[in-house]
Protein backbone atom coordinates (compact mmCIF):
# COMPACT_ATOMS: atom_id res chain seq x y z
CA UNK A 1 0.00 0.00 0.00
CA UNK A 2 2.49 2.52 1.21
CA UNK A 3 4.36 1.58 -2.74
CA UNK A 4 1.13 2.86 -4.35
CA UNK A 5 0.89 5.88 -2.10
CA UNK A 6 4.13 7.21 -3.02
CA UNK A 7 4.33 6.60 -6.44
CA UNK A 8 0.90 7.85 -7.63
CA UNK A 9 1.43 10.56 -9.80
CA UNK A 10 3.41 8.20 -11.62
CA UNK A 11 0.85 5.62 -12.05
CA UNK A 12 -1.52 8.49 -14.01
CA UNK A 13 -0.54 9.34 -17.63
CA UNK A 14 -2.82 12.46 -16.17
CA UNK A 15 0.48 13.51 -14.04
CA UNK A 16 2.34 15.00 -16.38
CA UNK A 17 0.10 17.64 -17.35
CA UNK A 18 -0.41 19.18 -13.79
CA UNK A 19 2.17 21.74 -14.34
CA UNK A 20 -0.39 23.68 -17.22
CA UNK A 21 -2.27 24.89 -14.74
CA UNK A 22 0.58 26.35 -12.72
CA UNK A 23 1.65 27.93 -15.75
CA UNK A 24 -1.58 29.57 -16.49
CA UNK A 25 -2.36 30.85 -13.15
CA UNK A 26 0.99 31.59 -12.52
CA UNK A 27 1.33 33.71 -15.84
CA UNK A 28 -1.51 35.38 -16.16
CA UNK A 29 -1.69 36.14 -12.35
CA UNK A 30 2.00 38.17 -13.28
CA UNK A 31 0.39 39.85 -16.74
CA UNK A 32 -2.58 41.05 -14.78
CA UNK A 33 -0.38 42.64 -12.41
CA UNK A 34 1.78 44.17 -14.79
CA UNK A 35 -1.80 45.36 -17.02
CA UNK A 36 -3.38 46.84 -13.60
CA UNK A 37 0.30 48.61 -13.02
CA UNK A 38 0.55 49.72 -16.55
CA UNK A 39 -3.13 50.98 -16.62
CA UNK A 40 -2.68 53.22 -13.57
CA UNK A 41 0.53 54.75 -15.24
CA UNK A 42 4.36 53.71 -14.36
CA UNK A 43 4.62 57.53 -12.71
CA UNK A 44 1.84 56.44 -9.83
CA UNK A 45 3.88 53.11 -9.50
CA UNK A 46 7.43 54.72 -9.00
CA UNK A 47 5.52 57.27 -6.39
CA UNK A 48 4.90 54.08 -4.44
CA UNK A 49 8.42 52.94 -5.21
CA UNK A 50 10.01 56.14 -4.24
CA UNK A 51 7.51 56.42 -0.45
CA UNK A 52 9.43 52.72 -0.14
CA UNK A 53 13.01 54.38 -0.31
CA UNK A 54 13.40 51.92 -4.02
CA UNK A 55 16.89 52.96 -5.89
CA UNK A 56 15.66 54.87 -9.11
CA UNK A 57 12.04 54.37 -8.91
CA UNK A 58 11.18 55.53 -12.28
CA UNK A 59 13.71 52.78 -13.95
CA UNK A 60 12.40 50.54 -11.26
CA UNK A 61 8.58 51.06 -12.33
CA UNK A 62 9.54 50.09 -15.48
CA UNK A 63 11.26 47.02 -15.12
CA UNK A 64 8.79 45.62 -12.01
CA UNK A 65 5.90 46.00 -15.15
CA UNK A 66 8.16 44.45 -17.65
CA UNK A 67 9.46 42.06 -15.78
CA UNK A 68 5.53 41.03 -14.76
CA UNK A 69 4.39 41.21 -18.48
CA UNK A 70 7.36 39.50 -20.31
CA UNK A 71 7.70 37.11 -17.44
CA UNK A 72 3.67 36.30 -17.19
CA UNK A 73 4.13 35.66 -20.86
CA UNK A 74 7.19 33.35 -20.90
CA UNK A 75 5.83 31.26 -17.90
CA UNK A 76 2.21 31.22 -19.11
CA UNK A 77 4.20 29.80 -22.84
CA UNK A 78 6.67 27.31 -21.00
CA UNK A 79 8.96 29.65 -22.42
CA UNK A 80 12.51 29.83 -20.63
CA UNK A 81 10.90 28.97 -17.37
CA UNK A 82 13.73 28.58 -15.52
CA UNK A 83 15.39 32.38 -16.60
CA UNK A 84 12.07 33.93 -16.13
CA UNK A 85 11.58 32.45 -12.38
CA UNK A 86 14.32 34.74 -10.88
CA UNK A 87 12.98 37.97 -11.51
CA UNK A 88 9.99 37.15 -10.88
CA UNK A 89 10.76 35.63 -7.81
CA UNK A 90 12.71 38.65 -6.55
CA UNK A 91 9.60 40.69 -7.49
CA UNK A 92 7.66 38.49 -5.00
CA UNK A 93 10.62 38.86 -2.46
CA UNK A 94 10.37 42.40 -2.85
CA UNK A 95 6.96 42.69 -2.14
CA UNK A 96 6.61 40.10 0.92
CA UNK A 97 9.56 41.89 2.60
CA UNK A 98 8.68 45.63 1.66
CA UNK A 99 4.92 45.63 1.32
CA UNK A 100 2.93 42.65 3.00
CA UNK A 101 5.11 41.20 5.85
CA UNK A 102 3.65 43.86 8.22
CA UNK A 103 -0.03 42.51 7.50
CA UNK A 104 0.84 39.00 8.44
CA UNK A 105 0.56 35.59 6.27
CA UNK A 106 -3.46 35.54 5.62
CA UNK A 107 -3.90 37.28 2.26
CA UNK A 108 -7.60 37.83 3.26
CA UNK A 109 -8.54 39.94 6.26
CA UNK A 110 -12.38 40.59 6.49
CA UNK A 111 -12.91 43.71 8.30
CA UNK A 112 -16.51 44.76 8.11
CA UNK A 113 -19.27 43.27 5.85
CA UNK A 114 -21.60 46.75 5.67
CA UNK A 115 -24.67 47.06 2.92
CA UNK A 116 -22.31 47.81 -0.04
CA UNK A 117 -20.47 44.26 0.46
CA UNK A 118 -17.64 42.67 2.20
CA UNK A 119 -14.51 44.98 3.09
CA UNK A 120 -11.07 43.68 3.77
CA UNK A 121 -7.85 44.88 5.18
CA UNK A 122 -4.41 44.75 3.32
CA UNK A 123 -3.07 41.63 2.23
CA UNK A 124 -0.41 39.86 3.81
CA UNK A 125 2.34 37.59 2.51
CA UNK A 126 0.35 34.34 1.48
CA UNK A 127 -0.56 34.55 -2.26
CA UNK A 128 2.98 35.59 -2.66
CA UNK A 129 3.89 32.58 -1.52
CA UNK A 130 1.55 30.75 -3.35
CA UNK A 131 3.25 32.36 -6.45
CA UNK A 132 7.12 31.08 -5.22
CA UNK A 133 6.05 27.63 -4.42
CA UNK A 134 4.09 27.54 -8.12
CA UNK A 135 7.80 28.86 -9.90
CA UNK A 136 10.16 26.25 -7.91
CA UNK A 137 7.33 23.53 -9.04
CA UNK A 138 7.66 24.64 -12.37
CA UNK A 139 11.71 24.94 -12.62
CA UNK A 140 12.22 22.02 -10.50
CA UNK A 141 9.40 19.50 -12.31
CA UNK A 142 9.64 21.08 -15.54
CA UNK A 143 7.10 23.22 -17.42
CA UNK A 144 5.09 20.22 -18.71
CA UNK A 145 4.15 19.17 -22.04
CA UNK A 146 2.60 22.06 -25.20
CA UNK A 147 5.72 24.31 -23.36
CA UNK A 148 8.24 25.98 -25.88
CA UNK A 149 10.71 25.00 -23.68
CA UNK A 150 10.12 21.15 -24.41
CA UNK A 151 10.26 22.46 -28.18
CA UNK A 152 13.35 23.79 -27.74
CA UNK A 153 14.91 21.14 -26.17
CA UNK A 154 13.41 18.53 -28.64
CA UNK A 155 14.44 20.80 -31.51
CA UNK A 156 18.53 20.73 -29.99
CA UNK A 157 18.35 17.34 -29.61
CA UNK A 158 17.14 16.96 -33.28
CA UNK A 159 19.96 18.85 -34.03
CA UNK A 160 22.63 17.51 -32.29
CA UNK A 161 21.46 14.06 -33.54
CA UNK A 162 21.36 15.80 -37.41
CA UNK A 163 25.38 16.91 -36.47
CA UNK A 164 25.92 13.57 -35.28
CA UNK A 165 24.58 11.54 -37.80
CA UNK A 166 26.04 13.67 -40.78
CA UNK A 167 29.39 13.51 -38.78
CA UNK A 168 29.63 10.17 -38.46
CA UNK A 169 28.20 9.44 -41.76
CA UNK A 170 31.51 11.91 -43.46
Amino acid sequence: MRDIAFDLPGRFAIARWAPIPLRLIVGFGFMEHGFAKLSKGPVALAAILHALAVPAPHFMAWVTILTELLGGLAILLGAFVFLVSLPTAALLLVAIFSVHLPYGFSSIKLVAITATGAQFGPPGYECDLLYLACLAALVLGGPGPLAIDGLLRKNKRTLKDKRHHDWSAS
